[in-house]
């Protein structure tokens, strides 16, 4: 809100950084050693500890979407959680893809990690650094890999290869479906990840050529 005085105009002091979404935030970032580690007990065999892991990861991807509601409702915005908030949900998937990694060790998850942390971190480093001055709208397949990629990690963080009895047959089920939605949630990194370089590209360029008749002026 602005008040004005005789004419003048008083901008609205900027939030504090000491708010509610700010909090859960940094919640979710303390939370991804707690996570990794309770993923990665004995292995990754624990079906007690790999249930925690999940409930971790839940309350992280709950709170993201929380958090980012309340700062835009209550314009609780500010320069930490622009920072702070991509940082925690890459850290929490991030720690999911790696751990996931090393208990499947298999050559296929680890390509698939490598080639997600990449892009995810790329694109991250590059919105918080040289991208101050070009706007880049979150497309709409961004989304969709957001949420193929936290279902599958969710799913896939639940032990569902270590249960017994009448979940045996309904784990197996779960964890195909898992990784078809880890597969889902690849390709839809790959093309997101083009097209966002694809306009940044076209933006910078568009930038730097109405910069030229200015500098030749």
């Amino acid at each position: 809100m602005s008040s004005t005085d005789g004419g003048t105009t008083t901008p609205a002091p900027a939030p504090s950084n000491w708010n509610l979404p700010n909090a859960l935030t940094t919640l979710r970032i303390l939370s991804v050693p707690f996570y990794g580690w309770a993923l990665l007990v004995d292995g990754g065999d624990s079906v007690t500890w790999r249930t925690v892991a999940w409930g971790i990861f839940v309350l992280a991807m709950v709170t993201d979407k929380i958090d980012g509601d309340i700062a835009r409702k209550r314009n609780l915005i500010t320069n930490f959680g622009k920072i702070a908030d991509p940082i925690a949900d890459k850290a929490i998937t991030g720690m999911a893809f790696v751990g996931l990694a090393i208990i499947m060790d298999t050559w296929w998850m680890w390509t698939i990690t490598i080639v997600v942390l990449v892009r995810e971190w790329a694109v991250t480093l590059l919105r918080l650094s040289v991208l101050k001055s070009v706007v880049i709208a979150a497309a709409e397949i961004g989304k969709w890999k957001t949420m193929a990629q936290a279902l599958a990690l969710g799913f896939l963080t639940l032990p569902l290869l270590e249960v017994d009895g009448w979940l045996d047959v309904p784990g197996e089920i779960t964890y195909v479906a898992a990784l078809v939605l880890l597969g889902i949630a690849f390709v839809l990194t790959l093309v997101s990840g083009y097209q966002f370089f694809r306009d940044v590209w076209k933006q910078r360029h568009t930038i730097r050529s109405k910069a030229v008749p200015a500098d030749a002026g």
